[in-house]
């Protein structure tokens, strides 16, 4: 079922996607050569303590696999999404790295990611950066009450197509509320005028995942890797379904 948030629901989602918004913020800061994913996983983890929330990510289950362990999700180069953070990945010059963050705090989640530069990237992996966040931003343009989830992906997938790349398969966006994952999914492909109606109130992540090389991907666990080894980008938001513009719960108003 949908779940529509009334105004006390949607405040306490403003504070757990205020939190994520501070933090992805924060990273840019912290990413660079050789730091590795376990030390931006402590950041996060600390950070999100400091803010009275909890890390969402951490101890999340799906069945046939161990929890998952970190408080990110760290995912370099050819990873596409639920990269494990480990002391042993240390990040070099001319990486690009997906940090995927949730916060619960006080019955509510927050979800969103970013893809950054290690250092000095490619022009390559720049151009891939660029069109993953032209990607979401489109789909965020199409998130308004009325309008169907389809209008989001196929604003989304036609955009990626027509710059020479691909949406990754089988990965989605996603409701978020009291659950981490609520209804409906948000595929990053699909046709205008299908899919479940928007409705103000409702609250949705949406998360462009744009590979180079192909659309397959190879699941490893947790882990999902693009299948030729090419660059994979991700940009995500939370976002509040409005009566016209939608409003970017994880966008940064201020620092903290």
């Amino acid at each position: 079922m949908i779940q529509i948030k009334n105004s006390y629901e949607i405040e306490k989602m403003r504070e757990s996607n205020r939190i994520v918004g501070i933090l992805l913020q924060k990273m840019y800061e912290k990413v660079k050569p050789g730091v590795s994913t376990y030390e931006l996983d402590k950041f996060a983890d600390k950070y999100i303590s400091s803010q009275g929330g909890k890390p969402a990510f951490k101890g999340y289950r799906i069945p046939g696999l161990k929890p998952f362990p970190g408080a990110i999700c760290a995912s370099v180069n050819e990873y596409v999404v639920h990269g494990i953070p480990s002391k042993k990945v240390i990040l070099q010059e001319g990486d690009i790295i997906g940090i995927d963050v949730g916060v619960y705090k006080d019955g509510f989640y927050g979800d969103a990611a970013r893809t950054y530069a290690v250092g000095e990237i490619s022009d390559t992996a720049k151009k891939l950066m660029q069109v993953t966040q032209e990607a979401l931003d489109r789909g965020i343009a199409q998130a308004r009450a009325g309008a169907r989830v389809g209008d989001i992906s196929h604003a989304i997938g036609k955009f990626v197509a027509s710059q020479g790349y691909y949406v990754a398969d089988n990965l989605t966006g996603h409701g978020i509320g009291r659950q981490l994952h609520e209804e409906p999914s948000i595929p990053n492909i699909g046709r205008k005028g299908l899919g479940p109606r928007l409705k103000e109130g409702m609250t949705i992540a949406i998360e462009p995942m744009v590979n180079i090389g192909t659309n397959r991907v190879d699941e490893q666990g947790w882990v999902f890797k693009v299948a030729d080894g090419s660059l994979s980008a991700h940009f995500e938001n939370t976002i509040l379904i409005r009566d016209g513009k939608a409003e970017i719960l994880t966008l940064v108003k201020q620092k903290g």
